[in-house]
């Protein structure tokens, strides 16, 4: 099929190169011109597995093409995926305009029938409006019908989520667009639930911010356990059997960031109130994960006794490992609220650092983990990316000013860092020393 990916950020990188992989004549469009310029030389401006390859070869079969000029990647397209950023507004909601004004493009340029698929995450009701706006500017007054497929993709595995997806939703309102979108997925061979445009919506923030709520769940029983002198892992693992449960998204730390959870928990909040709904439920989901931070530096304050003129080492910044995305990472407050203490900071992130250097100031960014704990007073655990799991250390030890480890991640075992010789601190477990 011949397919246009409006937008060429994270999800619609991946959503333009996974079609492409799958046969299909893609062009991905983007009004950022330099971008275009570097995909068009396999420069691929987002840290995702698999990605970089995805695009080169899809290129290289001209299967894959990259521009900047929308009506033209519009009107050879017989099905169009907006994939346009939805930032939150100051007030919390989701700021459509760039997917209006898609939609305005849309209508001008097409002159057959095409299948219109929201795929940036949007509030219910944006089908309509997009099936309003695109009514409103049909100059050659063809047929059409607006989708919405959601995405559920993980930065750091999404070119995996996209190819073995666990289900695909697709919402839509006609029989003619439900067949092109089954056809569509077809090679995928994963469940599609077809339902309505409005379901479709409600979906995607419902399982995000449903997930949110898992990890601040999980948090709350950590604080409880720290108090209680309880194991959070093991209390984890017991209830991760149960089906019903899942051991999924049940792992202590420092709390969720990123772009998704934050934005839509927030987005869905405002949602429920512009139907007259009170979602307590999620505002206490967002009070939890935004003190877990604060516990956490409060962990190595009490930890050191005085923070001001100590050196901190950060091992990861990125929100999550495999992802060099820095939106709403939890690294950025814990250091900023360090730093407000008089802290000195190093840090190391095998893929996030330049992003890094944009939002966070006054940093000593290392080339490795050993160099970060050069010297430091104190070494803070904030992303769990593998490297950091099998450090040297007898090394780190021998690097550091105090044998001081407070893991915001709980990937290393207590008793194996006590025989090393360090003092210990983590989350929802007993301290040693």
């Amino acid at each position: 099929m011949r397919i246009a990916v409006v937008g060429a950020g994270y999800v619609g990188l991946v959503t333009a190169a996974c079609f492409a992989e799958l046969e299909n004549d893609v062009v991905c469009v983007d009004i950022d011109k330099e971008k275009i310029k570097n995909l068009n030389s396999n420069i691929v401006p987002i840290y995702e597995p698999g990605l970089e390859e995805f695009v080169a070869r899809n290129k290289e079969r001209q299967k894959l093409k990259f521009t900047d000029d929308l009506r033209k990647a519009i009107a050879k397209s017989e099905i169009v995926f907006i994939c346009v950023g939805t930032p939150p507004k100051e007030n919390g909601e989701a700021d459509l305009s760039y997917v209006e004004g898609v939609a305005r493009a849309i209508a001008e340029v097409m002159s057959s029938y095409k299948v219109i698929v929201e795929k940036s995450t949007v509030p219910v009701e944006t089908g309509e409006k997009v099936a309003k706006a695109i009514k409103s500017y049909n100059s050659h007054n063809v047929d059409f019908d607006v989708v919405s497929n959601p995405e559920f993709l993980r930065e750091g595995s999404a070119v995996k989520d996209f190819m073995q997806p666990d289900r695909i939703v697709v919402g839509c309102e006609s029989e003619r667009a439900k067949q092109i979108m089954a056809e569509l997925y077809k090679p995928l061979k994963a469940p599609i639930i077809f339902t309505d445009i409005k379901s479709a919506e409600i979906i995607k923030h419902a399982s995000n911010s449903f997930l949110a709520t898992k990890i601040s769940f999980i948090n709350a029983i950590a604080n409880i356990c720290e108090l209680a002198g309880a194991d959070v892992g093991k209390v984890a693992e017991g209830m991760g059997y149960d089906k019903r449960i899942s051991r999924a998204f049940l792992n202590a730390g420092i709390g969720y960031g990123g772009f998704c959870f934050p934005k839509d928990a927030e987005a869905f909040i405002r949602i429920a109130e512009k139907f007259g709904y009170d979602f307590k439920l999620l505002k206490s989901v967002q009070e939890i994960n935004k003190a877990q931070r604060k516990h956490f530096v409060n962990k190595i304050e009490k930890a050191l006794w005085v923070v001001k003129g100590k050196t901190i080492a950060i091992l990861g910044l990125s929100f999550k490992p495999d992802t060099d995305d820095m939106r709403f990472a939890p690294s950025i407050d814990i250091i900023n609220q360090l730093q407000s203490e008089g802290a000195k900071i190093k840090a190391y992130d095998p893929a996030a650092m330049e992003k890094a250097k944009s939002v966070l100031r006054d940093i000593t960014y290392c080339n490795n983990p050993y160099e970060a704990a050069k010297d430091a007073d104190a070494l803070a655990i904030v992303t769990e990316w593998n490297e950091f799991k099998n450090l040297d250390f007898k090394k780190i030890k021998s690097l550091m000013k105090h044998p001081l480890i407070v893991d915001g991640r709980d990937i290393y075992n207590p008793e194996s860092l006590k025989k090393e010789g360090f003092a210990y601190i983590s989350i929802g477990r007993k301290d040693v020393f």
